[in-house]
């Protein structure tokens, strides 16, 4: 068989709290001016998989492009069979390219243990200002951020379409889990908010024959920056 499906698997451990914006819902006075984005049927926080896809693919691009790209399509080869591209696949270059990476939104799956080391809830909010430096006058702002020690299932689906590049692929994988480490998820980074964790990396084979033996070794090597 030419073709396989890998399931990769972990927890995104929050290091401090992580501001994702789900939109404000109404304006009234006192109201929080940016929430973050809550599942529509737990109303739990989640972490939408865009925003995982976004972000390790900016990251990605500093690295592995060798000039700035003026769009996703320009992107060094190894980012876009990964992510995918609008063009620049076929034997004319302007086919699209199928992603092989698939990203699932992160739900929170430590609610009770949250709550049992003495959480008032799952999210808090930050007060903040902005300083006009014209007016000299503060512009103060509501953040909700979900709390430091938040973990969320994380589940990453790899198509295997070329069994020579497999090695190679995982390889910019786990540099992009690594990068997304060192950077932030989210917004305000360079205020603290945003610092995760990546642990209890696993690959599993979900369909086709691929021995990802291998591959383990080299997620768990990945775990514990």
């Amino acid at each position: 068989m030419k073709f396989a499906k890998l399931k990769f698997t972990g927890k995104i451990i929050l290091r401090s709290g992580l501001h994702i914006g789900g939109g404000s819902e109404f304006a009234a006075i006192g109201a929080i001016d940016s929430p973050v984005i809550k599942d529509s049927v737990t109303k739990l926080p989640l972490i939408p998989g865009s925003s995982l896809k976004g972000k390790m693919r900016t990251l990605l691009a500093r690295v592995y492009n060798e000039q700035i790209a003026n769009n996703p399509n320009e992107d060094n080869e190894k980012i876009t069979r990964l992510f995918g591209a609008t063009e620049g696949g076929g034997t004319d270059g302007k086919s699209p390219i199928q992603a092989r990476l698939l990203f699932r939104d992160s739900l929170l799956s430590n609610a009770k243990e949250l709550l049992d080391k003495g959480a008032e809830a799952f999210t808090e909010v930050k007060s903040e200002n902005t300083i006009d430096r014209v007016k000299m006058t503060a512009m103060p702002r509501q953040i909700e951020r979900v709390v430091r020690g938040s973990e969320f299932n994380f589940e990453l689906i790899y198509d295997v379409r070329d069994f020579s590049q497999v090695e190679e692929d995982l390889k910019v994988i786990l540099d992009g889990l690594k990068l997304l480490e060192l950077d932030y998820l989210g917004g305000s980074g360079s205020r603290g908010y945003g610092a995760i964790k990546f642990d209890d990396l696993k690959a599993e084979t979900i369909f086709g024959d691929y021995d990802v033996t291998a591959l383990n070794t080299k997620l768990g090597e990945q775990d514990g920056i």
